[in-house]
């Protein structure tokens, strides 16, 4: 692919944007008008490429759609590569950890994170054939939480975040062909343990990932090993999400989930939560399809991230140990 060019490469290096927030009164929060078509159309247009399987051409042409993305919002766009060995043939498949930033200069960040590939196989399909040699497309496992990125792109300039902003798309979540054998979350175990043995002159203060979040029915109950991890990021998040009246999110823990979370909080040391509906009935189907998602729902996600956004509570202070003499 020819805008990959190694480790951490650079695709798009620009300045801020010109057309600054609006000014507003002290205190003053405003809510950007998500645009819930326009993020179903990302998510359409991600499911057309076909499946987008770590190391394949429909990935390669998913991150060209997603560098040229966000390189028209005056983003900086680079890629993150590292190879890992593909869990059938063991050869080296090479895998691109896609890092978008905002306001480079912060020293504070945060990010928001999902991934972006596809499971190679339906294998939860009812039919036996289907789960083996079916279609796969990944719009809500895969689509959903890059097209909610890039509807929220859309407003970051309206928005005055209380910290800087990346955006990671994690390869390799999935490449799995064996759930007893292959393992997962390939990407944000790279990203965290680069993030942990090559420190960056930056630090984040909160990590959220975003998994199925464009489920026609949305409902986003608190995720125990988030509440297990990082409670109070967790409950800030469902906190913004009462105060717009964002239903969706249920506040009240149900679901433990294995997520690209874990290696954020357990390797890189970053407090992160899992946005996650796990009631999904075509998950790892080839019924998770479009029709299967609503934009609603993807604007819902949206409007609480970017309010979420300007208010970000600041990381845990450790107790100070009493002094003795």
């Amino acid at each position: 692919m020819a805008l990959i060019c190694g480790t951490n490469a650079l695709i798009a290096a620009t300045a801020a944007r010109a057309d600054d927030p609006p000014a507003r009164a002290a205190g003053e929060k405003t809510v950007p008008e998500v645009d819930g078509d326009r993020a179903f159309g990302y998510l359409t247009k991600i499911c057309d490429i076909g499946p987008r399987i770590s190391g394949s051409q429909g990935m390669e042409r998913q991150q060209q759609l997603i560098a040229d993305h966000f390189s028209k919002l005056k983003a900086q766009v680079r890629f993150q590569s590292f190879d890992a060995a593909h869990p059938q043939t063991r050869n080296p498949v090479r895998m691109n950890n896609v890092i978008v930033s905002w306001d480079r200069a912060a020293k504070e960040r945060v990010l928001v994170a999902c991934h972006y590939d596809t499971r190679p196989r339906a294998d939860r399909d009812v039919n036996p054939q289907l789960a083996v040699r079916g279609v796969f497309l990944g719009a809500n496992d895969g689509a959903s939480g890059v097209a909610l990125l890039m509807e929220m792109g859309n407003h970051l300039h309206k928005i005055r975040p209380t910290y800087g902003v990346d955006f990671v798309f994690f390869d390799g979540e999935e490449l799995i062909y064996n759930d007893a054998l292959d393992p997962y979350f390939l990407g944000s175990i790279h990203f965290a343990k680069d993030y942990r043995d090559n420190p960056p002159e930056y630090k984040y203060v909160a990590g959220v990932v975003v998994d199925m979040i464009g489920d026609k029915d949305l409902q986003l109950y608190l995720e125990q090993r988030s509440m297990q991890f990082a409670p109070e990021l967790t409950k800030s998040i469902w906190k913004t999400a009462k105060r717009l009246g964002v239903r969706e999110f249920i506040d009240r823990p149900k679901h433990d989930v294995r997520d690209d979370h874990l290696a954020l909080n357990e390797i890189a040391g970053i407090p992160a939560c899992d946005i996650i509906d796990f009631n999904y009935d075509h998950w790892h189907t080839t019924r998770d399809v479009p029709a299967a998602c609503s934009g609603a729902s993807l604007a819902k996600v949206a409007r609480v991230l970017l309010a979420w956004l300007e208010e970000v509570p600041g990381p845990a202070k450790k107790p100070e140990k009493k002094r003795t003499r």
